[in-house]
């Protein structure tokens, strides 16, 4: 049984309503325990609440083969564990130093973890962070920019892991121990300067508290707790607004995104980036930002580019444009595909089926026809007269990574007659006698005429 001195009062209520809290009374849990002062309290508190919530709890030790003492460190686990009367399991993991171990032990060690959950037919793994652990995380994140999703910190919860320890600091945990009476170990890594978060542990904690001139760390938790709330709403609200916003295509309404408070505009267009192969940090952020506030492009990175043009904003990959292409056209019955773009083209004795587009041609068509992409110069009639092709598309809202992939029909002579699926065709004054049917990209349609 627990003695009720203060400390031990502390934990234990502590691990009660976090259990309680989090959905577990009457449920099951696998403890992470490395047999330092944090998992180790999480061990003994755990026992101690574990009856009167009609908890399952079970007990793993992972021994990561860094150090030659861990194998004993976890064969302690397991005999303090069989004196709280719980299932121990340890495991090695038989890493290899080298670089990036802590985020390689890190990921192995969660592998192995819900593993072992879903074999023992657990619930959740609860790992022993603490408020100081999640005070280190937050000025670690602030340290090297960081916006308000990032000063979330550590989660209490998330699918298949609890963390019920965290509004404890580290000296919470230390006087409980000491008044249970329990050893624990101390890994030399935590006190290894080469890492930063030792160093921010171990030289910035303390002199922040100095400064303040109280213990720090239950309030830069509590930012954190604060702050993960006023994220989870922002975020459903960006959720909600990107789905608005988005476009058939996937692009984003420039208009709606602009009007968006900067808040909001910033959480939809950093998920469109993250949509891409880039890097969302706070520089890419800055010029997207930009971009779209001027209705120009920005550089993201890795082959992609956000634009805000024609009234969309989409990222795109950044390729070299397609070789000119071309498609000559001299009788019925002509047909083909012009090269790179996706449209087949046929000249045919009578009107289109639904789904294709076509091209009425009277007596006066000069032949033959010509279906190629746009060139320079390239000029179309109008009600309004003659106007340059490029700001045709523009007026069309074509995106400017579509244009060089857009068919252009021209007659004998050169004159621009029609642009498939852009602006209905000219009928002819005397009647029909052939038609162009075009067939646009990813069409299935495959009827032809019958001559």
């Amino acid at each position: 049984m627990p003695r009720h001195d203060s400390a031990t009062q502390l934990l234990t209520t502590t691990l009660q309503e976090a259990y309680t809290r989090l959905g577990l009374e009457g449920g099951s849990v696998l403890l992470a325990v490395s047999g330092g002062a944090d998992s180790t309290a999480l061990l003994v508190g755990t026992a101690h609440v574990a009856e009167r919530l009609r908890l399952r709890v079970e007990v793993a030790s992972l021994d990561h083969g860094l150090r030659p003492e861990a194998a004993g460190e976890a064969r302690q686990v397991s005999v303090l564990a069989a004196a709280h009367g719980l299932p121990c399991h340890v495991q090695a993991l038989r890493l290899h130093p080298g670089a990036g171990i802590e985020a390689r032990a890190r990921e192995a060690r969660y592998a192995t973890l819900e593993a072992l959950r879903r074999e023992r037919g657990l619930d959740v793994v609860a790992t022993a962070h603490t408020a100081t652990d999640q005070a280190e995380t937050l000025l670690m994140r602030l340290a090297r920019g960081t916006a308000l999703r990032g000063a979330m910190g550590i989660h209490e919860a998330r699918p298949g892991l609890v963390r019920p320890l965290l509004s404890c600091t580290r000296e919470d945990v230390v006087a409980f121990l000491a008044e249970q009476g329990v050893a624990y170990t101390t890994d030399p890594m935590n006190a290894d300067p080469v890492h930063f978060r030792t160093r921010v542990r171990l030289g910035v904690l303390p002199v922040l508290s100095r400064a303040a001139g109280f213990a720090v760390e239950k309030h830069l938790a509590a930012f954190a707790r604060v702050a993960a709330e006023d994220e989870s709403l922002l975020a459903s609200m960006a959720d909600a607004a990107f789905d608005r916003l988005r476009l058939e295509d996937g692009a984003l309404d420039a208009v709606g995104v602009r009007a968006l408070e900067p808040a909001l505009r910033r959480r939809v267009l950093a998920r469109l980036v993250a949509s891409t192969e880039a890097v969302v940090d706070e520089a890419t952020l800055a010029r997207v930002q930009r971009a779209v506030a001027q209705g120009g492009t920005a550089t993201l990175g890795r082959g992609y580019v956000l634009r805000a043009t024609s009234g969309r904003v989409r990222c795109v990959r950044q390729v070299p444009p397609p070789p000119p292409a071309e498609l000559r056209l001299e009788h019925a019955g002509a047909r083909g595909a012009l090269a790179g773009t996706g449209w087949n083209f046929s000249v045919e004795f009578g009107p289109p089926p639904a789904g294709v587009l076509g091209l009425a041609l009277g007596d006066g068509t000069r032949w033959p026809l010509t279906v190629r992409t746009r060139r320079p110069g390239d000029r179309v009639c109008t009600a309004g007269g003659q106007r340059k092709l490029q700001d045709v598309l523009v007026d069309f809202r074509v995106p400017a990574e579509a244009r060089a992939t857009r068919p252009v029909v021209a007659d004998a002579e050169g004159q621009v007659l029609w642009l498939p699926g852009l602006w209905p065709p000219v009928v002819p004054r005397a009647a029909a006698r052939e038609y162009l049917w075009a067939v646009p990209p990813g069409s299935s349609i495959q009827r032809t005429a019958a001559l």
